[in-house]
């Protein structure tokens, strides 16, 4: 786990919006959106369109995840808890 990856977990035990996690995380919109894609590819994350609307198709999050909120999976929690 990338300390990238480990830092943006710490934000995603309650579900968060893209413009919460922009502004606590203070990086650049394209290594947040890098660094959830590689959460999300490891299935650490689950991507939602809405509070309480949960994405199930596979997505790309660099096309629109400025749109979504994110929480950490249990399979993200272990692995970040491990550490």
């Amino acid at each position: 786990m990338s300390d990238d990856e480990f830092d943006l977990l710490d934000e995603l035990y309650f579900l968060q919006s893209f413009a919460y996690l922009k502004e606590v995380m203070d990086w650049e919109e394209e290594r947040l959106l890098n660094t959830l894609q590689q959460l999300y590819d490891k299935e650490w994350i689950k991507p939602y369109t809405a509070p309480d609307e949960e994405i199930f198709e596979k997505t790309n999050l660099h096309i629109s995840g400025q749109l979504y909120f994110y929480l950490a999976t249990k399979k993200g929690l272990l692995s970040h808890n491990t550490i």
